[in-house]
């Protein structure tokens, strides 16, 4: 055991999405159906886990103070699901507390929580690595993203870079998709406020929308189409693959939040900003397709008001980056999620 032993992990965004638990496993984070999503490098919590003198509680949570990172906004709640988490992982990987000692877990992100960035992805996952290195866990990385899902399911596929894959069998990484070198990454941040409807409150109200009836198949056939087109997206047929992968993400964003508006009771994540986005999106994807070598951007939404835009590193697709950028500049501040 080491004294003290420190983690990262990046957030992810699912293009094929996590939304809706299995009925009977609501407790374990089973999906309803499978997910992909792409790592966010430039977006990470960072996690430090310390053996202390014992205090009250076995667990304590702090902030962890270093420039240029921020706490998250935990609730009690949160604080209290954290530290529980902590103590699962110990238990899962066979490891106890010296009698009189107890763990403080410092934590902080360097991009801003609970908005839709998929903080709690990254929080779980730099969490369950750190307790792991703390005790020197000898598990393999797929044990441990299971271990991490049951804190918050799609931590698990934080583990993996760049893609990441989470169905029946588990959490892997995605092989045989375009690289990190091959594409760009922006989120545009209309609204960074803290949200009204928690994400695991919204995986309970989507199985009340009568659009979730056949959700699961959906979102099965969607994936598979996905990872046929992202596998050919760099050979000869790549511009109508990665065009074809656009239109998917496209309808799979909309498709998760338009449960959110059927839900009974309904509520919602996009803000006017959102929408003043996306049809700036498909304003300047109709003046780029007047070239046939354009690629549009794979342009998604989290459980949250803020576009995730990711494209292909040539010169076209890098044109309407910086238009889009620098139309939006006056309403959405833009985050690099590559960096």
């Amino acid at each position: 055991m080491k004294q003290s032993f420190q983690a990262s992990a990046p957030s992810n965004i699912a293009l094929i999405k996590y939304m809706g638990k299995l009925a009977a496993e609501t407790g374990s984070n089973r999906p309803a159906n499978s997910s992909i999503s792409f790592s966010l490098n430039g977006f990470k919590t960072h996690v430090r886990a310390s053996v202390i003198d014992g205090v009250a509680e076995p667990f304590v949570w702090a902030p962890l103070r270093k420039a240029g990172l921020q706490a998250p906004h935990l609730s009690e709640h949160g604080r209290m699901r954290f530290l529980q988490h902590a103590e699962r992982v110990m238990k899962r990987i066979g490891a106890g507390l010296p009698n009189g000692k107890s763990i403080l877990i410092e934590s902080a992100n360097d991009f801003p929580s609970d908005c839709g960035l998929a903080s709690s992805a990254s929080s779980f996952a730099a969490l369950t690595m750190a307790i792991a290195g703390l005790f020197e866990s000898k598990l393999s990385v797929e044990d441990l993203a299971d271990i991490s899902r049951e804190g918050s399911g799609s931590s698990c596929r934080s583990f993996f870079i760049p893609w990441g894959i989470w169905d029946s069998e588990g959490a892997r990484a995605a092989e045989g998709l375009p690289g990190e070198d091959k594409l760009w990454h922006m989120a545009l941040i209309v609204d960074d406020s803290l949200k009204r409807v928690s994400s695991s409150e919204a995986h309970k109200r989507v199985a009340s929308s009568l659009l979730f009836r056949g959700r699961p198949e959906r979102a099965e056939e969607r994936l598979r189409q996905l990872m046929d087109c992202l596998r050919r997206a760099s050979g000869n047929d790549g511009v109508h693959a990665w065009n074809r992968a656009s239109e998917l993400v496209w309808a799979e964003s909309w498709d998760m939040h338009v449960l959110f508006e059927t839900s009974e009771p309904s509520f919602g994540y996009m803000v006017p900003e959102s929408l003043r986005v996306l049809s700036l999106i498909r304003e300047l994807n109709l003046k780029y397709a007047e070239s046939e070598t354009y690629r549009k951007p794979l342009v998604t939404l989290d459980a949250g008001p803020n576009v995730h835009v990711i494209g292909w590193r040539d010169a076209q697709s890098e044109q309407m980056k910086d238009e889009l950028m620098a139309r939006v500049r006056s309403f959405a501040r833009v985050e690099d999620g590559v960096r």
